[in-house]
């Protein structure tokens, strides 16, 4: 089959300044290749970048792109500005996998592919426009949400999840640190202050015996909530100041990998209802044997059996930082059950390897050409 794979305006491939999904294509494309196939990823221009090369068997072109703006309305602005551009270029294909806003309702080309937009999101009404594109998604929370929005869609549903590449398999789960580790953006509908807090309110003795690490931007530009949230953030830590870490931004790989080794327990307290659509860093995590708390958003369903290979506590709770805070502190002196639980989360990782994954994809895209 002949693939193309259009990312969206604001961030590069491979992703040099971070993006799950950016990410996850990057190493899907490379995925279809090994198993004998055609790839053209067409993604933003970066100065670190060259306009045109090939990775891994995947023939990259990229195209001048923008800062990702503040404003929505902005963004749908530059988003089709950079799809005109992309229009022009697209190759024939059979497949074409967009993540952009327009391309799957201005894409008319037959020659260029069967549209399949990857909904990366929670619908914001734009489905409407994507009559002629398969619809696929990574949970069943988003394919509920697009079925809300778009009833007559339900033949066109695909729900595929999130892969992981093999470099985050580790082959065993390390002693590792009594570290408390969040990797995400800073920003507050992801719920680090609500982190900050309930580690603040830990029992002193056992307060003592761990650490937070936040990793991850609080700049704008990177999708972060700014320098007057990191204060924020950053006042809430003071009386514990000492036992918190903020790294910023780590987009590399091997980095990345490394803090998840070496952290015992990964904590994602999103608050994000209508944001948040996988949660594919606690599958990370999962993967290096940490054991992962989250906060009760759908998503995380998918993945993560409370109690089995994970915890979940209410942040719709009147108190949500103390029932985060209650969590921890049954959780953490328990090391038998941390052993459990996160060795039932190393082994529920392996089901999302990207071989597994990308088959999932390729049997959907063949079987829409049969039927074509």
């Amino acid at each position: 089959m002949r693939i193309t794979i259009v990312q969206g305006p604001f961030l590069p491939v491979p992703a040099i300044l971070g993006g799950a999904v950016e990410k996850v294509w990057h190493s899907l494309g490379q995925e279809f290749v090994h198993q004998g196939h055609e790839v053209t990823h067409l993604s933003r221009a970066h100065p670190q970048l060259p306009p045109q090369e090939i990775i891994g068997g995947v023939r990259h072109e990229r195209f001048s792109g923008f800062a990702s703006p503040s404003s929505f309305g902005r963004r749908l602005l530059c988003d089709f500005w950079y799809t005109l551009q992309v229009l022009r270029r697209l190759p024939p294909a059979d497949i074409l996998v967009t993540n952009t806003f327009w391309l799957p309702a201005l894409s008319r080309s037959r020659s260029k592919g069967i549209p399949y937009a990857h909904v990366a999101r929670y619908p914001k009404g734009q489905l409407k426009l994507y009559r002629r594109a398969i619809l696929q998604t990574v949970s069943a929370p988003i394919r509920d949400a697009i079925l809300a929005e778009e009833p007559r869609a339900t033949e066109r549903v695909r729900v595929i999840p999130y892969p992981l590449a093999d470099r985050y398999l580790l082959p065993e789960i390390s002693p590792a640190d009594n570290t408390l580790l969040y990797v995400g953006r800073v920003h507050p509908e992801k719920g680090v202050r609500l982190l900050i807090e309930a580690f603040a309110q830990l029992p002193v003795e056992l307060r003592a015996q761990w650490r937070v690490k936040i990793v991850g931007p609080w700049e704008t530009a990177y999708g972060g909530g700014g320098e007057n949230h990191l204060a924020e953030l950053k006042a809430a830590a003071a009386p514990v100041a000492d036992r918190i870490e903020f790294v910023g931004r780590v987009f590399d790989e091997a980095k990345l990998i490394e803090h998840y080794r070496t952290a015992r327990v990964f904590v994602y307290p999103s608050l994000a209802e209508k944001g948040e659509t996988f949660g594919l860093a606690a599958l990370e995590a999962m993967a290096a044997g940490c054991l992962p708390v989250v906060s009760s958003l759908a998503c995380f369903q998918d993945f993560i059996t409370p109690g089995e290979n994970g915890l979940v506590f209410n942040h719709r709770a009147p108190s949500p930082s103390e029932a985060l805070s209650q969590t921890l502190s049954r959780i953490l002196p328990d090391q038998a059950s941390t052993a459990r639980i996160r060795q039932a989360a190393w082994t529920t990782a392996r089901s999302y390897t990207l071989p597994r994954i990308a088959g999932l994809f390729l049997d959907d895209f063949a079987s829409l050409l049969q039927s074509r």
